[in-house]
């Protein structure tokens, strides 16, 4: 686990800033897919490597703080989203095959991005796991909720909310 939950040796103010940033580019597809499927698809397989990429980055701004080789991280990073992307290649595959369409491919890469992102928390930290969450709550609501892009919404200000109070309960600690 590269997070040693210490607040002091933290970037709060850039890592709360990427956070938002991944949920507002998460609501950003949630609404694409509301209007085009299609497109949401490619949308979602661009954003596996944007959070890819985004967790790299936050690997990197701890391990300047900390004595951890960053070598390390990226080749556990690497392999993580390696590994993402083939669970989400299978997906594409079966989008291909006709197994998966339209709603229902955008739905389980969602989930895939969600699961890896949720999982990747317990590396980079708490903001990610919660993250995941929201993704896979969205997955939920996409389902079950018509129009779904209001309440997607709400969930993104319960979880943008309640990580401000989070960072700052733990920034107090300090």
């Amino acid at each position: 686990m590269y997070d040693d939950g210490s607040p002091k040796r933290r970037h709060f103010g850039i890592e709360g800033s990427v956070f938002v940033v991944l949920i507002l580019l998460s609501l950003g597809g949630i609404f694409i897919t509301d209007f085009s499927p299609d497109d949401g698809y490619g949308y979602w397989l661009l954003m596996v490597f944007v959070f890819g990429l985004v967790s790299v980055f936050v690997s990197w701004l701890q391990t300047t703080h900390k004595d951890l080789d960053f070598g390390d991280i990226l080749k556990a990073q690497g392999m993580h989203w390696f590994h993402t992307i083939i669970a989400v290649g299978a997906a594409a595959l079966l989008n291909k095959s006709g197994q998966l369409q339209g709603l229902s491919a955008d739905l389980v890469i969602l989930l895939i991005l969600g699961l890896s992102t949720m999982l990747d928390g317990y590396h980079i930290g708490w903001q990610f796991s919660m993250l995941g969450l929201f993704l896979i709550g969205c997955t939920i609501i996409i389902g079950y909720v018509d129009p779904f892009m209001w309440a997607c919404v709400a969930l993104a200000v319960v979880v943008i909310v309640g990580a401000l109070l989070r960072g700052l309960s733990l920034h107090e600690e300090d």
